[in-house]
């Protein structure tokens, strides 16, 4: 049985063009219409603030926070969680570089705002996303981390420190310093934490290979998942493979300190997609169909949260409705409604969203003033 996760009450203080906003929901679906540059957008993003990282726009901090401002942002939310109701608060502090980001529990400090997913898992789509499969490989690594990490919370830990253990091994290479003893130290974390990182994105693969197969309906496209690039097969024991990539740093050593970087690693890796019932490539695609694909694959990916956690994750739809006809809107509706969690919408047209009826929240949004 999946249960609900909801956000019941939503306060900013001097977060981006908002001075200060209150928004009181009911558990519904909450969708949010308004022009261009209204606001929208951003409403979402403190939402995604309720979740470790950056938010959905990957800013950093201080560009968060609302011109003018004398302090730091701040959000505050009551949320009927994974763990019950519960009262989060976060914001940041600090200026310039000095900007940390802070939460609060209930009214009590946590050590790490990692602790957000003991109570909730959110998941984003947004227009900056609808290039993945035509844009760089970075952007589908980050993109199929970000999946990992709404079920392994470890997973952000290992990338960092992934690439914290890489900048150093650079660092010494191109410095020249090839000391036996130091080098190996690090390409034996290097080995450890790229492998785990492999084998977790694998997995994720795995686990969303079927339901991305498998949509409930016709509407969206099926979508064949791939991961090649670094250890395209990794059969045998964990062990095994750590002592491969860790034999291929120390052989690579001279060679990538002339490439002035590492050139075999999870961070050369690359998702693969395709159209699973025509048979080709999802950069091949038109742009409707690539869409399509994402949107399956963003559902796919809820419905397998909701299964492993036992609670529906709060979905943000960013101008999700905008490229689909009424009959597939109706359809996209039909599945986020069916998946039993909350979902934030936005779009500048209200009748977009008419299939939802009472379904949903419906909320204006005018130059930073919120009108239910």
């Amino acid at each position: 049985m999946t249960h609900k996760t909801s956000i019941h009450r939503l306060k900013l203080t001097d977060f981006r063009n908002y001075p200060t906003a209150t928004l009181a929901l009911d558990g519904r679906h909450v969708v949010l219409t308004g022009e261009n540059g209204a606001g929208k957008t951003n409403l979402m993003e403190a939402v995604s603030f309720l979740s470790p990282g950056r938010g959905l726009r990957r800013a950093v901090l201080a560009d968060v926070v609302r011109v003018g401002a004398t302090g730091g942002f701040s959000i505050f939310a009551e949320v009927e969680g994974m763990e019950g109701v519960v009262e989060i608060g976060t914001g940041t502090e600090g200026e310039g570089e000095t900007v940390v980001r802070r939460l609060r529990l209930n009214g009590t400090p946590t050590r790490s705002v990692d602790e957000l997913t003991d109570h909730l898992r959110i998941l984003w789509l947004t227009p900056s996303m609808d290039g993945l499969f035509t844009g760089p490989a970075a952007d589908r690594r980050r993109f199929l981390d970000r999946l990992v990490l709404s079920l392994d919370p470890a997973h952000g830990r290992r990338a960092s420190d992934f690439e914290r253990a890489m900048r150093s091994r650079n660092r010494l290479l191109s410095e020249g310093r090839f000391d036996p003893a130091w080098l190996t130290g690090i390409e034996q974390q290097m080995a450890a934490l790229g492998v785990a990182m492999t084998l977790a994105r694998r997995e994720m693969l795995g686990l969303l290979a079927g339901l991305a197969r498998s949509p409930d309906d016709s509407s969206f496209p099926s979508a064949q998942l791939a991961l090649k690039g670094f250890f395209d097969k990794t059969e045998g024991p964990a062990i095994e493979l750590e002592d491969r990539y860790g034999e291929a740093l120390a052989s690579g050593r001279y060679r990538d300190a002339a490439a002035g970087r590492t050139l075999e690693g999870p961070h050369r890796a690359d998702l693969l997609v395709r159209h699973a019932d025509k048979d080709i490539e999802a950069e091949r695609c038109s742009t409707g169909e690539q869409k399509a694909l994402l949107v399956g694959l963003i559902l796919a990916h809820a419905k397998l949260v909701a299964t492993m956690t036992g609670h529906a994750p709060i979905l943000l739809l960013d101008e999700i409705a905008a490229h689909f006809d009424e009959g597939r809107r109706a359809a996209l509706f039909n599945r986020i409604d069916a998946l039993g969690g909350q979902a934030f919408m936005t779009g500048t047209d209200r009748s977009m969203f008419s299939a939802l009826g009472e379904r949903a929240q419906f909320i204006t949004v005018r130059d930073s003033v919120l009108v239910a």
